[in-house]
């Protein structure tokens, strides 16, 4: 398996009444969208649904990556799918059947990925990764933007990078990644890395993702 640094802007810190202005910043420097999809039960935060990620989909030419931070993803996950999101990412505290959900998403056309709160070990969810394609584990508390990213997960990105080992599995980070932090989650194993106030917080989105990737890039290479 090959590895790259993938860069995920989050459209979380974008102006919500210009989303698809917002993408086309982009400029075709990120690989991905990245969607937090929020209910208010499972975080303390209410953002958006189906129905607006359906209207990014339709406007917009950048690969959607959803991450469902919601109660239930067993029942609302394979929606996401359906509607045309490259990426679908359940957290796994919330799910009642995490393999079922991941070959769902799946079926359905999209890769399946799995959050980890920052408490969350990973070492319980090793037999589950043949299943997924993507683990992404929070470098915040889940829930709100403009977070400082916690140091303290650098050592389970370590040790979920060895669990992975040469499964075609990708690795991705959220919260509070920057210019400051990108190199030091690439360092530890991770290789997609979700950035929202590094990337529209700045003149350039679209600079401010080639800035990201070039500092990560060299520390992700090949596997």
């Amino acid at each position: 398996m090959t590895r790259r640094a993938q860069i995920s802007p989050s459209i979380l810190s974008a102006d919500f009444a210009r989303l698809s202005d917002e993408l086309a910043r982009l400029d075709g420097a990120a690989d991905w969208a990245h969607v937090d999809v929020m209910d208010n039960h499972f975080v303390p935060n209410l953002t958006l649904g189906l129905p607006i990620v359906a209207a990014i989909l339709a406007t917009s030419d950048v690969p959607v990556d959803c991450h469902l931070m919601i109660e239930d993803p067993d029942r609302w996950a394979p929606a996401y799918a359906e509607a045309g999101a490259g990426s679908v990412t359940f957290h796994v505290e919330a799910a009642a059947a995490p393999v079922r959900l991941a070959r769902a998403l799946r079926k359905e056309g999209a890769r399946a990925g799995m959050a980890l709160k920052p408490a969350t070990p990973v070492e319980p969810y090793v037999d589950l990764l043949p299943e997924l394609d993507m683990l992404l584990l929070m470098t915040v508390e889940p829930g709100f933007g403009g977070q400082a990213f916690l140091d303290v997960v650098l050592p389970k990105i370590r040790r979920a990078r060895k669990a992975i080992g040469d499964l075609d599995v990708w690795l991705q980070v959220d919260g509070g990644v920057s210019d400051e932090t990108i190199e030091r989650c690439a360092e530890a194993g991770a290789d997609v890395f979700v950035a929202g106030s590094a990337v529209y917080g700045k003149d350039d989105p679209a600079e401010a993702v080639r800035a990201l990737r070039a500092k990560a890039a060299p520390l992700v290479g090949p596997a």
